[in-house]
This record gives structure tokens, C-alpha cells and sequence, in this order.
């Protein structure tokens, strides 16, 4: 008698050989013939249950240029797993053909290249065809909206999230969970959520003062779908607190709170719940972790680190669906629940490519008038790349829009050292292209830009550089956050990945001389994105803004700074 362990991996084995998981086996198809819509979205419907994921869309709102992290280091457990691949050994573990879309849509490699033969991805109008074609197939589909909506945009700054919001509801999901939502402070969120047409969700938010769960977010919702009884749980970004101001969301506490997770798992299966969908902004290696830790869940939705992984990663019985950021991608999965379990998937990774899917109609006129009334600002050009310039963002420790915002930092604030926050969200710009305002706020925009400059001792910013790396490598994923590297301009270090906190970083050096910094002396150090209240200074953006201008033209050099070891 087959286990249903074993059932769930030969379901997998048969999503890779037929199809089924669908990205590998047309990765190597699209290699050898033009893209075309229907099959982007060619799907054998299978079971009586469908889940449409995204995720981490972060405001963008039109179609965008994301190149994929070419450095993604896994440490513990997790070395060498998915999603710490990246690159041709990504492209080999997957099968995925050398200059193919999906080469494309998934790796770093040759991207200039390659986008400028594939185009641009995501545009929030295309991802309704392919949420609407989903549904013409299997009206009863869920939506589940992962989080990161309502942030990372110059109409989402401007309008307090409105415009997303407007967006997101002509999409119709059934449910979200959170966590950039939440700076744009708790009265904003609470007045959003109550005039929401789905559900918010989040079991693991508190009321901070009687470290009791809130009344705000609901901690799951059932669905009748199919014939089956869904509960979908949600899970926020257990670390905001730490992360992001706290002084913004005093009111709430957040954390993994695994133990009551299993407590709602098993009061939704005890109310006769057959499906349990896990609705996660933990992480990809939180949620592997959750998943050993917690019995009766079916499948995770993960999001926060923007992972897009073309086939679900099985923990014991429970599937885990990465589904990528910045709307590059739709994953649906449909799933066979029979005699109350969950016995069978079929799972697709689907990639927007915006030249090929045709917009609806409908939501492209509801992103347009959201856009109208800043248009004039978004457009304006500040700068341009050079002919060999790509800014990117994504990787363990440096892209170059993080060393242009140092760059800029360091001359418009006259500082030694420039920091800034590892953030993983933000578009990419192509070798010889203008750069417009919008451009700028889509890697800067955070209600707390300031651009601060103060005095830090070499001992305090060795402090800082380890402090942050433990969140990156700390062993245990959940004491990981889930972002990257601060970037540092200005100067260079090194890092042993596997060591413990206080021994990762040595060799800080200060690039313009060459000395070692002196832990016992003062450099003046410009950043952005800090999480104290009252921090003063101008606006990232505009601080970028003007640095562009006085460029007019942006190259990039190749940053070595960081010396990495123990990867």
C-alpha cells in the first residue's frame, strides 16, 4: 500500500516527466519556437481544487525589468538546497535550456541579452488574463495574495497605498496576508482592511498590549471550493518589529508563533477543514523549517524572499510554492482532495511575459487612472545608463543600484562610508536606457527615506556588518529576516559566511586609502531606511535624484569590495 508521502513525490516525479510542473519541459520548448499566450497558460486542469498564488508585487503595477539574484548563499541545513541555486546550476537542476525564456525568467545570466530579446515581465493587467483564463477553467479558483502589495512605488507612496489597493480589488482575491502594508502605519492598515472585500489574514498578529492575538486580522477563513472544505491560514512577516519601525505599528506584535500555528491547524481540522493552505510572508527556509515543525498542513504559500522556484519543495506531506516577486509570475496550483487529504497536485509556474499576454482590458484602465495624476512626474527623465551599465539589485551582498544610492549618499552628504538596506524589492534599468523619477522611487520608496549622516566609530560599524550578517546566516532559519547584505560604499570587508555572530566580519577597509578602519575612530557614515524615530535628513530619492543629474550619464563598476568565504 502506497503512503501518501510517497503518492505526493511520484505526483511530483510525474509533474517533471509530463508536464504537470510545467516551467523545465517548456523552458526547453520555448528554446526552439516563438512564445505564444496559449502556451504560457496551457494547463491540464486537474482534481477539484485551485490555487491561484502571488506575491511580493511590491506596486509594480506596470511591466518591469527583475533580473534574478546571481548570489543566493544557503548556510546549514539549507546549503546547497533550493532556493540558494542560482545561475547554470539552477538552469541544470531544472533542465532549462542556455538562452531559453525561462533561462530568462529565472537566472542572472546573459540577461541584458536576453531581455532585450524576451522584453519586459509582470504588469498587474496581464496578470488578470492569465487570473481570468484560470478561472474561465475553474471558476471556484482561490486568489491568495501573499503580501508586499501596497508598497514600492511613487503612486503607492502618494496615495498611501490607494492605488494598489484599487488595483488589487479588481482582481478579486479571496485573501492576503502582510508585511510592508504595515509601515505605512497601523491607522492606515486598520482603515484600509476594513473596507477590504476579501479576507486579511494573520494568526500570528497581536495586540502588542495583552499579547493577545487582534481582532483586526482574522487568523484564517474557510472556502467551499470544489466540494471541499478549504481553510486558508495567514501568516505575516513575523520579524516587523525588528525590520521595519516598530514606532509605526505600536500596537501590534507579531513573531512565528509555530505553537499557535498548530493550535489553528488543528481547530480548522477539527471544524471539518480537508484543505489547509498556509498563506506565509515567513520566508522560504522559515517556512521549510515551519513545515517540519508544524503536522497538518497541506501546502504553503511562501513569500518575503522572492523566490521563484519552478517545482513545489516537499517538507513530509506539506508542499511549499515559491512564486517569485514584482508580478514576473502567477503560480497555479490545482490539487486532488479526496476523502478529506490532499492527494495529488499539479503545479505551474507561470512567467508574465508582457509582449505576449494580451492585457485585460478592465484592470489596464484602472492602473491607468491611477497613474494619470502623477504621469508628468513619473516620466520625466533624470539620467541615463551608459551603454554597459544594468542596475540591478538582487544578491547576498552588493547589485548596483545599491552602489549608485551608496555613490550618492557618499557626495551628496559628504560622508566617508554610505550604508543601504538590503532590501531584495526593485526593478532593473537596461544598459543605454533613460532613468525617470519612476526609476528611482522604485528602489527607494519607504515611508521612513530619510538620508541620514552621522558619526559612527570603526568599532560600532564592525557592530552593525555582523548584526546584520547573523540575520542573513545565522544557522537557524528562524532567526533569519529574510533580506540581504547592508551595502556599504566607501569601504570593503570580509565575510566568513559559517562563522558565528562576532566573528564573520574582519578586514574593513576604507577604499579611498586603503587603511584598516580604527575601531577607536570616528567616520562619518551617510544611509537611509533607519527604523528610529525622528531620524532626520532628506529623502533618499531626492538625494539619488540629484546625483543623477549630476552624472547625466551612469556607469557602473564592478564591485569587489566584499570578500566573501566559508560559501
Amino acid at each position: 500500500m502506497i503512503s501518501r508521502r510517497d503518492f505526493l513525490q511520484a505526483s511530483m516525479a510525474a509533474s517533471a516527466i509530463y508536464g504537470a510542473s510545467g516551467f523545465g519541459a517548456w523552458g526547453r520548448l520555448a528554446a526552439q519556437q516563438a512564445l505564444t499566450q496559449d502556451q504560457l497558460l496551457q494547463f491540464d486542469t486537474f482534481g477539484n481544487v485551485s490555487l491561484i498564488h502571488v506575491t511580493d508585487i511590491h506596486a509594480q503595477m506596470k511591466p518591469i525589468f527583475f533580473r534574478e539574484p546571481e548570489i543566493n548563499l544557503g548556510v546549514g541545513g539549507n546549503v546547497g538546497q533550493v532556493p540558494h541555486i542560482t545561475g547554470a546550476d539552477f538552469r541544470k537542476l531544472y533542465g532549462v535550456a542556455d538562452g531559453s525564456a525561462s533561462h530568462y525568467a529565472l537566472s542572472y545570466n546573459d540577461f541584458t541579452a536576453l531581455a532585450r530579446t524576451y522584453g519586459k515581465m509582470g504588469g498587474l493587467d496581464r496578470v488578470a488574463t492569465v487570473i481570468n483564463s484560470i478561472r474561465a477553467e475553474r471558476p471556484d479558483a482561490l486568489l491568495l495574495d501573499g503580501g508586499d502589495t501596497w508598497h514600492g512605488s511613487y503612486t503607492c507612496y502618494h496615495s498611501e497605498g490607494q492605488d494598489m489597493v484599487n488595483v488589487m480589488n479588481a482582481l478579486k482575491p479571496d485573501a492576503m496576508t502582510f508585511h510592508w502594508e504595515f509601515t505605512l502605519g497601523g491607522d492606515r492598515v486598520r482603515d484600509i482592511v476594513a473596507d477590504l472585500p476579501f479576507a486579511a489574514l494573520g494568526q500570528n498578529i497581536f495586540d502588542s498590549e495583552w499579547n493577545e492575538p487582534t481582532e483586526d486580522f482574522a487568523p484564517y477563513k474557510f472556502f467551499e471550493r470544489g466540494g471541499v472544505k478549504i481553510a486558508v491560514i495567514g501568516q505575516a512577516f513575523p520579524y516587523l518589529p525588528i525590520a521595519n519601525p516598530r514606532w509605526m505599528f505600536p500596537e501590534y506584535s507579531f513573531g512565528i508563533r509555530d505553537e499557535r500555528m498548530q493550535e489553528m491547524v488543528d481547530e480548522v481540522r477539527g471544524m471539518g477543514a480537508e484543505l489547509v493552505v498556509v498563506l506565509s510572508h515567513n520566508g522560504f527556509d522559515v517556512d521549510k523549517q515551519m513545515a517540519g515543525r508544524v503536522q497538518g498542513i497541506d501546502v504553503i504559500l511562501s513569500g518575503h524572499t522572492h523566490d521563484a522556484l519552478p517545482e513545489p519543495v516537499l517538507v513530509g506531506e506539506t508542499i511549499i510554492i515559491a512564486s517569485g516577486s514584482n508580478g514576473k509570475f502567477v503560480s497555479r496550483v490545482d490539487l486532488d482532495v479526496r476523502d478529506g487529504r490532499m492527494m495529488g497536485f499539479r503545479h505551474k509556474l507561470i512567467p508574465i511575459f508582457s509582449d505576449v499576454i494580451t492585457p485585460d482590458a478592465e484592470v489596464a484602465a484602472v492602473i491607468d487612472a491611477e497613474r494619470a495624476p502623477y504621469e508628468a512626474q513619473l516620466s520625466e527623465v533624470i539620467g541615463h545608463t551608459a551603454d554597459d551599465a544594468l542596475l540591478f539589485r538582487r544578491g547576498n551582498f552588493n547589485g548596483s543600484w545599491d552602489d549608485l544610492i551608496c555613490d550618492a549618499l557618499m557626495s551628496e552628504r559628504e560622508a566617508d562610508i554610505a550604508m543601504s538596506p538590503g532590501v531584495r524589492w526593485g526593478p532593473s534599468i537596461l544598459p543605454g536606457s533613460a532613468i525617470t523619477r519612476e526609476d528611482i522611487w522604485n528602489v527607494t520608496s519607504m515611508t521612513y527615506g530619510e538620508a541620514y549622516r552621522v558619526e559612527m566609530t570603526g568599532e560600532f560599524i564592525h557592530t552593525v556588518l555582523e548584526d546584520v550578517a547573523d540575520n542573513l546566516f545565522n544557522p537557524d532559519p528562524y532567526y533569519q529576516q529574510g533580506g540581504d547584505m547592508v551595502r556599504i560604499g566607501g569601504m570593503g570587508y570580509r565575510i566568513d559566511i559559517n562563522q558565528p555572530i562576532g566573528s564573520r566580519i574582519s578586514e574593513l577597509t576604507l577604499l579611498k586609502t586603503g587603511e584598516k578602519l580604527d575601531p577607536a575612530k570616528t567616520y562619518v557614515v551617510a544611509g537611509w531606511a533607519s527604523v528610529n524615530q525622528g531620524t532626520e535628513g532628506p529623502q533618499i530619492w531626492d538625494v539619488v535624484e540629484n546625483h543623477i543629474r549630476k552624472l547625466g550619464t551612469v556607469s557602473v563598476t564592478p564591485n569587489t569590495s566584499v570578500q566573501v568565504a566559508g560559501a
